[in-house]
């Protein structure tokens, strides 16, 4: 079996343009893959296609050597870019291998570790005012259709430092959604890479009486000595992780043993490095928690990550949250019930690209989450660019 074609479809979701791969053989079978990157969905579209030339002839099967041969033989540091291209890649061939040998994916990475996925709800504050009483009202929303976790990031447009009165609100909405959740379920804090050392572990102090699971990503992902030292003095635990595009990063991250929730992304580095890096964590006795906030596909890959990690802990999902026509993108989604999905044996994935209602959402600038600006969390299109 040979790759004759890789081809690519947007989507036009308003906070994210979702890009999508289809890798075509010789065969006549053909496998999908997702490459969504904020704010850069023409861009990866294009590195794709620049990438395309290292696997068209060969074999799906050998994952490994086209990873490798889209990240070193590139001899360019594409960061992000080149990671989500590379997936997108990839992760086809992976579809591939599973339709062919009439299996689902996480069988091909070591079998079933886990029955069903634990999951947490994402995307669900994106209406009405940023206010206790609205927060409260629709965390209650949530845990109403099952969920036992949720993560939100109360802290609207900031970065690095804060005032009093934003400071005050940010902790004023975590002490809400607790108290709509009750005691019992997890609060997960995004922070998004907004602050400084020194706010990050001011927050970190002050919202610690809730009992968050965690605190996501404090500070920037650039300075892995930031990160320790927020994670050497924080009450809270901190989780962090979906910058990174190499295992090399997570190997500086684990080898200060601080810490011990790593959310992969394996929309930037291919589901191969994915499950390396989750190796790596084991070793260092931590979980971990992909980043899935891209589109349906990549929830879908993280799935069936998880469902073969051993070291897996919980499951971020947004399927609930998004418009209904996003439902329709692939041909089968992840169904959440009580709080937790369960992989079919579908081969492969287990779905497809539905190429008609994706052709009904173009591509459009405008679409990315411009998290710096306030109302971000509402999920608008972008209007004004500056």
């Amino acid at each position: 079996m040979q790759i004759t074609d890789v081809k690519t479809y947007i989507a036009g979701n308003g906070w994210k343009n979702w890009v999508f791969v289809q890798v075509e053989t010789d065969e006549g079978i053909h496998g999908i893959g997702e490459a969504t990157l904020n704010a850069f969905g023409k861009t990866v579209e294009a590195a794709v296609h620049e990438l395309k030339p290292y696997v068209i002839g060969k074999d799906p099967f050998d994952v490994e050597k086209h990873s490798l041969s889209m990240f070193r033989d590139v001899f360019s540091d594409g960061g992000q870019i080149q990671g989500a291209a590379l997936s997108g890649i990839e992760f086809a061939c992976w579809d591939i291998m599973g339709k062919v040998l009439g299996q689902p994916v996480y069988k091909l990475l070591g079998g079933k570790c886990h029955d069903q996925l634990r999951v947490y709800a994402n995307g669900w504050y994106t209406s009405g005012e940023r206010t206790p009483e609205n927060f409260y009202q629709m965390a209650k929303k949530v845990v109403e259709k099952g969920y036992t976790a949720l993560k939100f990031d109360p802290f609207g447009s900031a970065w690095k430092a804060v005032d009093r009165q934003d400071f005050s609100l940010a902790i004023e909405l975590i002490a809400a959604v607790r108290d709509a959740v009750g005691k019992d379920v997890d609060v997960l804090i995004e922070g998004h890479n907004r602050f400084s050392v020194h706010t990050a572990l001011r927050f970190a102090e002050e919202m610690a009486p809730y009992e968050p699971t965690w605190f996501e990503a404090p500070v920037p992902p650039q300075s892995v000595s930031s990160m320790i030292e927020v994670a050497k003095r924080s009450p809270v635990p901190i989780a962090c992780g979906e910058d990174y595009y190499c295992k090399e990063q997570f190997a500086e991250l684990l080898a200060h043993n601080q810490v011990h929730i790593i959310q992969l992304e394996p929309q930037f580095m291919g589901l191969t490095a994915a499950k390396q890096v989750a190796g790596m964590v084991n070793a260092f006795n931590g979980v971990i928690a992909p980043h899935s906030a891209q589109g349906p596909l990549c929830s879908i890959v993280c799935a069936h990550l998880n469902t073969a990690t051993p070291n897996f802990f919980i499951h971020e999902i947004f399927d609930d949250f998004n418009e209904p026509w996003t439902k329709n993108v692939l041909t089968n989604t992840l169904e959440v019930k009580d709080g937790y999905i369960t992989l079919s044996d579908r081969p492969g994935w287990g779905t497809d690209l539905n190429l008609d209602e994706i052709e009904k959402h173009p591509y459009q600038r405008e679409n990315f989450l411009p998290l710096f600006r306030d109302g971000w969390e509402k999920r608008e299109p972008v209007k004004n660019f500056m």
